[in-house]
């Protein structure tokens, strides 16, 4: 689903609701709490203290400020409402956009969605249920469940997505924003096993990033329950940007690379791809995680403010 909104008024709304949900200690408690893991309302009451109406007041505003995500899940006196934290730090620019930014085209990309790819062992695919295809295969890449995975992996390669370039040809890019939940790739898992992720755009090389890991000492707060201990279980949330200063990732100039570059303008897509370098010094593979594994329950959004 993509979505063109004007970037002031959402943008306001948006600090006003973190506001809100952050003025009270209780709330900021339960971020706390739900940092590791997730936990049902009850439980959260019982640890902080809290009348269980109370609780779920606060919660409602963490929720609201798009801080928590809350599902029912079947329990042993019917449906109970699993609360799970969706942000480790929160990123709020006060000092405003130039005025000649009114517009945003906005979309969401799953993961398994990609329309190209060159995957090595170790490899592979889950869904909500198990794994999709075969471990260390390449053709399980091509399978059509594809679409429904919400984590693959690969030792090295790329992934590569085409987005809906929804842009009006007379307006001029200002910034184009990718963000995602991404590590490297090991043999089960190394939390010291780097690898050089490199981001291209419309066949544009941006920037390298070097992933410290792979990560896996805990469990992946959206994991499904079938996906073993032991192996990756969750990234980390990189936001990539390109302005008419360079390439940024997560707030750091990476590259001279401006997005005047990335030749926008020319096609109804926007071409992403994600992978190692086949010189890179740390050809550590990736991971890459969508809604429903990872500690983020996002998969691939793509951001343009024109």
């Amino acid at each position: 689903m993509a979505t063109i909104i004007s970037y002031d008024v959402k943008e306001k709304e948006r600090i006003c609701e973190l506001g809100k949900a952050l003025s009270s200690p209780e709330r900021v408690e339960i971020l706390q709490l739900l940092y590791n893991n997730s936990m049902i309302i009850g439980d959260i009451a019982k640890a902080l203290q809290l009348p269980v109406s109370s609780t779920a007041f606060h919660l409602k505003m963490l929720e609201k400020a798009g801080l928590i995500s809350m599902k029912m899940q079947p329990g042993t006196r019917g449906n109970q409402k699993l609360c799970t934290g969706k942000a480790d730090y929160i990123n709020i620019e006060l000092a405003g956009y130039s005025s000649e930014v009114s517009e945003i085209f906005s979309t969401e990309m799953p993961i398994g969605a990609y329309t190209s790819c060159h995957v090595t062992p170790t490899c592979g695919l889950g869904g909500v249920g198990d794994i999709i295809g075969k471990r260390d295969s390449e053709y399980s890449f091509y399978y059509p469940e594809r679409m429904d995975a919400g984590i693959l992996w690969s030792s090295s390669g790329y992934v590569e997505y085409k987005f809906a370039n929804g842009v009006p040809n007379e307006r001029a890019v200002k910034t184009l924003s990718l963000s995602m939940e991404i590590c490297s790739e090991a043999p089960k898992y190394d939390e010291n096993w780097k690898s050089d992720i490199t981001l291209w755009i419309n066949g544009v090389e941006c920037a390298t990033w070097t992933c410290p890991g792979d990560f896996g000492e805990r469990r992946g707060r959206l994991n499904p329950s079938w996906w073993k201990n032991g192996d990756t279980q969750y990234g980390m949330l990189v936001n990539w940007k390109v302005n008419h200063d360079g390439c940024f990732v997560n707030g750091e100039k990476v590259s001279r690379v401006t997005v005047d570059r990335l030749n926008l303008p020319a096609h109804s897509y926007i071409a992403v791809r994600i992978g190692n370098k086949r010189d890179a010094r740390y050809i550590g593979g990736f991971n890459l995680f969508g809604k429903t594994f990872g500690d983020y329950e996002q998969g691939i959004i793509l951001t343009v403010e024109y």
